[in-house]
């Protein structure tokens, strides 16, 4: 049976999905309730699977499977996209939103009809559920797509079976089953969408800071996927597989990456990247700014590893000090936002890239520096580092940084959109950044009223919402192109949903809480 903090949170879900069919309801509404519903229910199973250790693979203990949340995401944001898009006369991005929505359905359509397949004895209602659910949903897009489309999206399903099978084998307990669904089903989007415009490079359709988030992205991936296979064959912490690593990774990057980014952006990548990093002196301060702040953060790591090693060996970060990372976040991507964005794109796609390596030469114990950092990051681990990988601080990057990534540029006149929509790059600063750092700080410290069976307060909760309020009100201070147009209750009720589900969740609030944001922003 779910649990309160489960219902609480499905129950957002629910209000979030006819908040937004509310707006806009047309055929994909009913793919998207019918999902809704059968996710809910599919949910007691996951759950009862997880708790009993039924699940084909090892899950992140100590969280639900959270398949409600995840199996939204994906769906709500091609639908939000597609109205965008429908809105500017885009054609191609309308269709696109399109095949974004379809494919996130029938990804977790999949996730699914796994969790009722294993489930012993056969749950006939639920299955009855799914098969509805799966029956609107084909049937909707076998009117909906044009055959090449449907190949798109079974490709990507199947680039997600794979992406599963490999990396939920290699990776125990990072994920929750929804916690995959987002980040693999991600992943397997964006690899099908690099091979198919490396397939169609000649229509010249695309802009080259798209190209560079695509390639670094499977790129890095893909790394990763070789040395852990390879790295099950040989000790990975030796000196002739740490000069392997390094030698690889240089092979790789400049004989398959390099290549590949010079095909699609026909250019040198190198002299490309750095014309576009220093092309005005705006560039160059945000340049110089960051980089301060990269140091103030490295600081902040040396000098909490200098006071556990004089107070306790045992000694672990705060909540209070872990959020210090938000706060820098905030500094850095507000500034990129108001005055740089292709800048602030290009930078995070490099700083993923970069954090991806780091934690490669932790996991595999790379030398020099493997166990120093497996050393100074052991300090701020929490209960959702319960796997291999150290993911905390991927993902609040990944959250600030996803809004800026998905942000419809081509159906935004002026590089903006209208009302709350205005704010959809802020989306990740103010959920995570603003709204998640300020409820765990006030809500650590002074809250005393504590949400119905979770750990979470309703001080922090509130002083959260108030805290993004008076953010947005600074954002239309120093942002000229930010024009809310009166939408000032929707965007209090958004605000106020994703900080009540930053309560209930039991998942990654730093992937999941931007996303929720950003699609009622649209």
């Amino acid at each position: 049976m779910l649990n309160k903090p489960v219902l609480v949170e499905s129950l957002i879900v629910f209000v979030i999905v006819l908040l937004v069919h509310a707006v806009v309801w047309d055929r994909y509404s009913w793919c998207t309730v019918a999902l809704a519903i059968q996710a809910f229910y599919v949910q007691f199973k996951w759950d009862r699977l997880l708790q009993l250790g039924g699940a084909v693979f090892q899950f992140r203990a100590a969280a639900n499977s959270g398949l409600l949340p995840a199996s939204m995401v994906i769906p709500l944001l091609g639908i939000a996209m597609k109205e965008r898009c429908k809105s500017a006369g885009i054609v191609y991005f309308e269709r696109f939103g399109i095949v974004v929505a379809s494919t996130g359905m029938l990804v977790a359509l999949f996730l699914s009809v796994i969790a009722v397949g294993i489930t012993k004895p056969v749950p006939t209602n639920t299955c009855i559920l799914t098969g509805v659910a799966g029956s609107i949903i084909i049937y909707t897009m076998k009117h909906s797509l044009t055959v090449s489309e449907v190949i798109e999206v079974l490709e990507v399903l199947l680039i997600f079976v794979y992406l599963s099978m490999i990396l939920l084998y290699l990776l125990p307990r990072c994920f929750t089953p929804g916690e995959a669904l987002l980040v693999l089903g991600g992943t397997s989007f964006v690899l099908n969408q690099l091979i198919k415009r490396s397939l169609n490079v000649i229509e010249g359709r695309g802009d080259p800071i798209d190209f560079f988030l695509l390639v670094a992205v499977v790129g890095i991936v893909l790394l990763g996927l070789f040395f852990t296979v390879l790295f099950l064959f040989m000790d990975s912490g030796t000196w002739i597989s740490s000069m392997f690593f390094h030698m690889m990774t240089a092979v790789l990057g400049l004989g398959v990456i390099m290549p590949w980014l010079y095909r699609l952006i026909q250019r040198n990548p190198l002299f490309w990247l750095l014309q576009f990093l220093f092309q005005t002196q705006t560039r160059v301060y945000l340049l110089v700014y960051w980089t301060f702040l990269a140091a103030s953060a490295c600081g902040i790591v040396f000098y909490q590893n200098a006071k556990r090693s004089s107070e306790s060996k045992k000694h672990q970060a705060s909540t209070i000090t872990r959020k210090y990372f938000h706060f820098i976040v905030v500094a850095t991507y507000v500034p990129g936002l108001i005055y740089d964005r292709q800048l602030l794109y290009v930078a995070a796609v490099l700083c993923l890239a970069v954090f991806i390596f780091l934690e490669y030469i932790r996991y595999f114990r790379i030398k020099p520096f493997g166990q120093t950092l497996r050393h100074l990051l052991s300090l701020f681990l929490d209960e959702r580092d319960s796997g291999p990988l150290i993911l905390t601080h991927i993902y609040l990057l990944l959250g600030v940084s996803l809004p800026v990534w998905l942000f419809p540029r081509s159906c935004a006149p002026k590089g903006t959109l209208s009302g709350a929509g205005a704010l959809v790059p802020y989306a990740g600063v103010l959920a995570v950044g603003v709204g998640d750092t300020i409820a765990s700080v006030f809500g650590s410290t002074m809250g005393e009223i504590k949400w119905p069976g979770t750990k979470k307060t309703f001080e922090g909760t509130m002083t959260a919402i108030f805290a993004q309020i008076i953010a947005m009100a600074l954002i239309l201070i120093f942002d000229s192109s930010v024009n809310l147009n009166s939408s000032y209750a929707w965007i209090l009720a958004s605000v106020s949903l994703v900080s009540l589900l930053e309560a209930y969740t039991t998942q990654i609030d730093n992937l999941l809480l931007p996303l929720y944001l950003q699609i009622l922003f649209m």
